[in-house]
């Protein structure tokens, strides 16, 4: 029998459903799915003017997956100065994207201020690329202790690029956790920066088993870098595709490249260099002759 001095259990309410998304919304939604970003743009102006519940943060994926940046930049812009905030780490990236370093800084902050933690990658990146590393440092560790998903492979990241070995195995072995498994990505990059590829594959392995964001890729370049094994790099790069890691179009393309294969590269490339991707511009210029110095004038 139950102790009627006993405090009453609370009242679970009743999950609220989203509101449905509109018609406009949900042909944007398609072309989205459908790798069609580009198109997607204009039902969705559309949906986010008839007020479409849900539309404002599928035509911000619209005009990114696009790489629409000044597109993105002119709705955005207005968008968060009238207070809508949570798309401010949104408008950084636009603002990174073409060089646009100072606003792109204040939108981060922006962001960051307002609870935004994943923008704390996106600004580590852009004063890494401003020579302040201290700073990015500062702002991946605050991230990470946070429990932000990305910022303990990206701390790894920055110490690796700086060269400082010892401390970037410290922190791989601290963070790495199986529940969050880019740290597991990490550590293999740190393990293979110490010439230890048998716990180097292991690690990336691992990582791909627990579905790490760019674990095929890594395992990718571990395979050519230590191995010059080839084929196996290939199979890692058709997968990072097929998972839609991060940055596979120019990676992949890149690889292509490399192993004599031009023609069939400039898929992937044109496919990164639309999403705004500069590196993969200048690859496709160089496979086309095309000088990046000369302006035609």
């Amino acid at each position: 029998m139950a102790d009627p001095g006993a405090a009453p259990r609370p009242v679970e309410p009743w999950p609220v459903e989203p509101p449905p998304e509109g018609p406009l919304s949900r042909e944007g939604r398609a072309l989205l799915d459908d790798d069609r970003p580009e198109e997607a743009v204009d039902p969705l102006r559309r949906a986010v003017a008839a007020g479409e519940p849900g539309a404002p943060d599928l035509l911000a994926r619209a005009y990114l997956d696009s790489g629409d940046w000044p597109g993105c930049i002119e709705w955005l812009g207005p968008y968060v100065e009238q207070g809508h905030v949570e798309f401010a780490g949104r408008l950084g990236v636009a603002y990174a994207q073409l060089g646009d370093v100072d606003n792109a800084e204040e939108a981060l902050r922006l962001a960051l201020t307002h609870g935004e933690a994943v923008a704390a990658n996106d600004l580590a990146i852009l004063l890494r690329d401003t020579d302040r590393m201290a700073e990015a440092v500062h702002v991946l560790r605050h991230a990470a202790e946070g429990g932000d998903e990305q910022a303990p492979a990206n701390l790894v990241a920055v110490y690796l690029e700086a060269g400082d070995l010892i401390t970037a195995a410290e922190t791989a072995e601290r963070y790495a956790d199986e529940s969050r498994p880019d740290t597991i990505v990490a550590l293999g990059d740190v393990r293979a920066a110490e010439s230890r590829p048998d716990a180097a594959e292991d690690a990336y392995r691992r990582a791909i088993q627990l579905g790490g964001v760019r674990a095929h890729s890594a395992y990718g370049q571990f395979l050519l870098a230590a191995y010059g094994d080839a084929a196996g790099a290939e199979d890692q790069f058709r997968l990072a595709w097929r998972h839609n890691e991060p940055g596979w179009p120019y990676q992949l393309g890149r690889f292509l490249i490399d192993d004599g294969r031009g023609e069939e590269a400039r898929e992937f490339l044109e496919v990164a260099a639309g999403w705004g991707d500069r590196d993969a511009s200048d690859l496709l210029n160089e496979i086309d002759g095309v000088d990046p110095a000369d302006d035609g004038t």
